[in-house]
């Protein structure tokens, strides 16, 4: 893990309301990331920065056993154009705990890797976390991702 400050940004795309204890988010992330997929949403949202595809999480109730905000999209300029049926999100500047994640992460990897912040004892905020897709990195013969978890 490294810790890194990260100025703030934007982000436009799709989003849905969810929770992990009561087993939405199971249903609704991946839900999300098909509608995302199959609708072509990256090539539909202006002023992106790069191809990268960020999943956010904010807005949570509390800790990660609250309702949270899932915002699947992409980094923007400006939230100037934001398209009918997407949401655009100004994350703020903050400090995080950067995570590699690598590996087949389409399956379980991932969630793993959530499964153990969540049993961490890191000193988490609760302000924004995110995960970053490049292209470049997701298809390397070693798949791999970047989950950005905001801390005090």
């Amino acid at each position: 893990m490294k810790k890194e400050t990260i100025e703030s940004f934007n982000v436009i795309g799709i989003a849905v309301r969810t929770c992990n204890t009561d087993g939405s988010a199971a249903r609704d992330i991946p839900a999300l990331w098909g509608k995302f997929m199959a609708e072509g949403m990256e090539s539909k949202i202006p002023n992106r920065m790069d191809d990268a595809v960020y999943c956010v999480y904010t807005d949570y109730e509390g800790d990660f056993q609250y309702p949270y905000v899932t915002l699947l999209g992409c980094k923007v300029e400006n939230l100037d154009i934001i398209p009918e049926g997407m949401v655009g999100e100004k994350i703020a500047k903050s400090n995080y705990v950067k995570i590699k994640v690598e590996g087949n992460i389409s399956g379980d990897a991932i969630f793993n890797a959530w499964s153990r912040i969540w049993e961490s004892d890191i000193d988490r905020s609760y302000q924004a976390d995110f995960e970053v897709y490049s292209a470049e990195s997701c298809q390397n013969e070693n798949p791999s991702m970047d989950i950005f978890v905001s801390i005090k």
